[in-house]
């Protein structure tokens, strides 16, 4: 009588742990942990459940493809970063070039400006040193002529070359060591035209005009 007690007492718990099996197999094949679908198939059939696919409702996507998508996400970051920086660069070297460009025209428009300066006080010294020359070879000419005829000749010219004149001729004068005709052509001058021109010598300093 034991022995039957026994035995179905065994049988019992061979049943329940059969029953535990398959319903641990059955919520492990939800999960998607394991895949018995072919086995439980008739058993999904008689409860009018579908058999869960490999893919599930939390993993709509592989994981490689998650992972190879978020590494092309990366990597087009990574390009759209770097693609702005080429852009600022390329900003920044164009902003220098427009600002060295100005610099270079305003070192050149100096430079232009400069060379006029030059040009123009060559010609101002030319100009001056031909007038002097020729000054020179005037009160030369005079000191060898009789006074009156030098006196004539001043008579005729311009008020400023009778003074550039009377001044080399002092000049030379004073270099040689002997006396101006300068004073001696003015007394022979008309009155009025010799004080005109001392009283410019007075008070206008010598140019180069």
């Amino acid at each position: 009588m034991s022995f039957k007690k026994s035995l179905g007492k065994t049988f019992v718990l061979l049943i329940i742990i059969l029953i535990l099996l398959a319903g641990g197999l059955l919520w492990f094949d939800y999960l998607g942990v394991v895949h018995v679908k072919s086995v439980f198939s008739p058993v999904y059939k008689i409860l009018k459940k579908n058999p869960q696919t490999s893919t599930t409702t939390t993993q709509s996507r592989p994981l490689v493809a998650n992972l190879d998508e978020d590494r092309l996400r990366k990597q087009r970051e990574a390009l759209d970063i770097f693609k702005e920086e080429l852009d600022k660069r390329e900003s920044d070297v164009e902003a220098a070039e427009k600002q060295n460009e100005q610099v270079s025209a305003e070192l050149a428009e100096r430079e232009k400006n400069q060379e006029e300066r030059e040009k123009t006080f060559n010609l101002k010294v030319k100009k001056y040193d031909d007038k002097n020359i020729n000054v020179e070879q005037i009160a030369k000419n005079l000191n060898g002529m009789r006074p009156e005829a030098a006196v004539n000749i001043l008579v005729a010219m311009d008020d400023q070359t009778v003074i550039d004149v009377l001044r080399k001729v002092e000049e030379i004068a004073a270099a040689e060591g002997s006396s101006s005709m300068g004073s001696y052509w003015l007394s022979l001058m008309p009155s009025d035209r010799a004080a005109e021109i001392q009283r410019k010598m007075i008070s206008k300093p010598e140019s180069l005009d």
